[in-house]
């Protein structure tokens, strides 16, 4: 019999607790990707190019997929909720350090660290959120951590980029700290305490993280993830070219992309409760079909409006399910297994955006569409082959932990 709350939280301090983890995640998710709107201020202002400038962009990604597991590694016996709150803080600082820098190297290096820093939280967060949860809604918690990232996207970004564009491109990562330190405030009062649910050292935890049943885990993410920004990182020059809008037009469908991330990333969180497995493979044969619809139908505006918002639930709305799978997969070593889906989603956002640059370079904006939908439909049965997979049983220690009543929750048969 399952319940709202764990034993001991009353539900308006675990609704606080959510409200915090989501808003710091919208935070970092915001400063991850606001310096691409306001490239132009900061290359003028230090003197390199638009091209150098981008490599902001580039290190704190790299800071997500390497730091990030790297700090969890080395903090891996901290108390959960201590460590939540000094990695926010120490996140604040980190673009203190942004905002203060006067050489390109140093405003280089504080996106690296913030990179890093983030990739613990976003770790940190999902094993906290797990624990003022009951075993059965641990999807919930996950959905508030993707949901802030996901709600970055489509508001973050663009009032960052809209602050930075207005008063120069300092004043967005002054509104990055104002808005963390509240943030911090929020979670110093109402996080509360939840035990480490790992097992032992970084050696013992990896020894269950690295298993090849949780590696498969994270081959899917970086596969259906670097699948979709394949044609995503395109996706403008397709509406131009092929849909034939343009300007403010081409912001409106960008938009209802972004509003669709939001509301699947919630709804993929109450999926991965109910069937992580199963939601996998329906989100992706849906995500499969919205492609289809794309590449032949996207001519017509209305056909692509839809497609997009279709892609937008389901491409991200899968995403809480992959994470499910692999900390439940990981078993004793969930703590530190929980930062490698960032890793594997980041390496193949950059590596699709690669991929996609190359179908443009060769047959163009619908060459990125088509090879979007075949990465994808290989995901699919990626998806099918490890739904099969389940975790090693755990000692019994008086009571489920999470990975394993979402196996029984989720099984396929």
């Amino acid at each position: 019999m399952s319940t709202d709350l764990r034993p001991g939280l009353s539900r308006s301090r675990t609704n606080l607790a959510l409200a915090a983890l989501f808003l710091a995640a919208f935070i970092m998710g915001s400063a991850e990707l606001i310096v691409v709107g306001i490239l132009n201020l900061i290359a003028d202002d230090m003197g390199v190019s638009i091209s150098a400038a981008g490599s902001l962009v580039t290190a704190y990604a790299l800071g997500i997929s390497i730091g990030g597991p790297v700090l969890t590694a080395v903090t891996i016996k901290f108390a959960r909720k201590q460590l939540l709150q000094l990695s926010l803080a120490a996140y604040i600082l980190g673009n203190v350090i942004a905002v203060v820098a006067t050489s390109f190297g140093l405003l280089l290096f504080a996106r690296v660290l913030t990179g890093s820093l983030h990739g613990l939280f976003i770790g940190v967060a999902f094993a906290v959120g797990a624990g003022m949860m009951p075993p059965d809604k641990m999807g919930r918690a996950i959905s508030f951590v993707f949901g802030g990232v996901a709600v970055s996207t489509a508001l973050g970004v663009p009032l960052g980029t809209l602050i930075g564009q207005s008063w120069g491109w300092e004043a967005s990562f002054i509104a990055i700290i104002v808005t963390g330190v509240l943030t911090l405030v929020l979670a110093l009062a109402v996080i509360p305490t939840v035990p480490n649910s790992g097992v032992g050292g970084f050696g013992a935890q990896a020894k269950h993280a690295l298993a090849p049943k949780v590696l498969a885990l994270l081959g899917l993410g970086f596969l259906i993830m670097g699948g979709q920004f394949s044609g995503l990182t395109y996706l403008q020059p397709f509406l131009a070219d092929v849909t034939g809008i343009s300007g403010g037009t081409i912001s409106v469908f960008l938009l209802v992309y972004g509003i669709a991330n939001a509301v699947g990333t919630f709804l993929g969180g109450a999926a991965a409760d109910k069937n992580a497995g199963g939601t996998i493979i329906v989100g992706g044969i849906v995500l499969v079909a919205a492609l289809l619809a794309l590449y032949f139908g996207g001519s017509n505006p209305v056909v692509a409006a839809i497609a997009l918002g279709v892609w937008g639930v389901v491409g991200f709305g899968i995403v809480p399910s992959i994470q499910y799978r692999v900390v439940a997969l990981a078993g004793p070593g969930r703590d530190f297994a929980a930062t490698l889906p960032a890793s594997a989603i980041t390496a193949g956002i950059a590596a699709g955006a690669l991929i996609g640059g190359g179908a443009v370079a060769a047959s163009g904006a619908e060459g990125a569409v088509l090879t979007s939908l075949v990465i994808c439909a290989v995901g699919v049965v990626a998806a099918w082959a490890t739904s099969f997979l389940k975790p090693d049983p755990e000692p019994e220690t008086g009571s489920p932990e999470p990975a394993v009543v979402e196996e029984t929750a989720s099984s396929t048969g």
